[in-house]
């Protein structure tokens, strides 16, 4: 379980292909405070670290994984938002982050906000998924990248997010461009209402 509050960015460091798992291995500040078995989160895919090795870590994506998630675009010095699972005695800066990663979607605009950024993000609609709770609502929570922010303009196939100038200097926000393909959760919530009107 995570927040949506990203720690900060791991560096990729490393890509090994194991058949149809993708071993990536990584470089961050806390490496000497991880352990073997921990869950973290790398751009909202909640992964296992599976070695740790000096001030490098590694961790394993199977084939579902990559294919829901933009995992498989990474390249040796990409910047991935990490978070750590969240601490149950603290308070929930964010919202209900599973570390699940829906599907993704692509940016199609970016904004200026006099000083924050607004981005656009398009992702593939599909009718059935939408009835299960897959779909964004406004000044409602989605997940982008692991980021923990607010939807507005929502559409059938589109959100809009507002991105401040914290955010994104402290995430991999200050990478995306048009056309950047990200990972998005929809809100746990939403699907539970959903699947509660269908029973």
């Amino acid at each position: 379980m995570f927040s949506g509050i990203i720690e900060e960015f791991a560096t990729v460091v490393a890509i090994k292909h194991d058949r149809e798992n993708i071993d990536f291995t990584l470089t961050c500040s806390f490496v000497d405070e991880l352990k073997i078995d921990q869950s973290v989160a790398h751009n909202g895919v909640c992964l296992t670290v599976v070695s740790i090795n000096n001030n490098q870590y590694t961790v394993t994506a199977m084939k579902e994984t990559l294919d829901r998630s933009n995992l498989g675009l990474l390249r040796v010095g990409d910047k991935v938002n990490i978070e750590r699972s969240m601490l149950m005695n603290g308070r929930l800066d964010g919202h209900i982050v599973q570390g699940h990663v829906d599907q993704t979607a692509r940016c199609t605009a970016m904004e200026d906000a006099d000083g924050s950024t607004y981005f656009t993000f398009q992702y593939d609609y599909n009718q059935e998924m939408a009835r299960h709770g897959y779909f964004t609502v406004d000044k409602g929570s989605v997940t982008v990248n692991g980021v923990s922010l607010t939807v507005c303009r929502p559409t059938r196939d589109s959100f809009q997010v507002a991105i401040i100038p914290y955010t994104m200097e402290h995430t991999n926000f200050q990478d995306i461009r048009v056309g950047t393909i990200v990972n998005i959760e929809f809100d746990i919530i939403g699907k539970y209402i959903a699947r509660l009107q269908e029973l």
